[in-house]
């Protein structure tokens, strides 16, 4: 069996690695938002507002996927930014994180 040789555009990773850590930083503020918009909901909530109560339950649902996704979003940028810079060094195990 031959050995295939194993090429990477390299600014094209960290380009890719950067996106990622970006989008989680995005969801991070939208997560942050979505905190403020509840803990007014809930403060106001003893008024009786039943859209109040309705929006806070559907906020509830969606936070925790938004803050799930902006974990994995910044995991995957850091690792595609280790995996070019281990490229770049011509380490093969560091190199090899996605396959």
């Amino acid at each position: 069996m031959a050995h295939k040789e194993i090429k990477m555009d390299v600014p094209k990773v960290k380009k890719m690695g950067k996106t990622f850590e970006d989008i989680g930083e995005v969801l991070k503020g939208i997560s942050k938002v979505l905190q403020i918009l509840l803990n007014t909901l809930r403060a106001t909530a003893f008024v009786g507002m039943f859209g109040g109560w309705a929006l806070q339950s559907y906020i509830e649902q969606y936070k925790p996927v938004i803050d799930r996704l902006a974990k994995q979003s910044e995991e995957i940028g850091r690792d595609l930014a280790v995996s070019a810079k281990a490229y770049e060094r011509g380490d093969a195990v560091g190199s090899t994180r996605f396959y």
